[in-house]
């Protein structure tokens, strides 16, 4: 059970480009955002759509392949674990992040 403590598994699609970073050394980071949709039917019977979006971070070789080969509106397939993290802005707050380290990348949208 020790592997499934911290997994996150997403289905989405790229709301915009990679933002793609690089580090001395050629290291690279990608930032990733990802909607997810869930549908269902209120209690009025209507069909309802939810979007949550999510924040992705994918490190070294899958930060080359966003940067490679994901556009926006792009269907890929997550799975990494989430990360809480927190950093002080220019304005002096402590702000406080969520997000998805990927470590598993699969991009599902055929190529044209």
């Amino acid at each position: 059970m020790n592997a499934i403590k911290n997994k996150v598994q997403l289905i989405g699609h790229l709301g915009q480009v990679p933002d793609i970073k690089s580090f001395g050394e050629g290291k690279k980071v990608a930032h990733l955002s990802v909607a997810t949709n869930e549908n269902y039917k209120n209690a009025k019977g209507e069909k309802v759509t939810e979007t949550q979006w999510h924040n992705v971070v994918a490190w070294g070789k899958l930060a080359e392949i966003a940067e490679k080969y994901l556009v926006k509106g792009t269907e890929v397939a997550i799975e990494g674990k989430l990360i809480n993290r927190n950093y002080t802005d220019k304005q002096g707050m402590k702000r406080y992040v969520t997000e998805v380290q990927a470590n598993e990348l699969l991009i599902l949208t055929k190529k044209a």
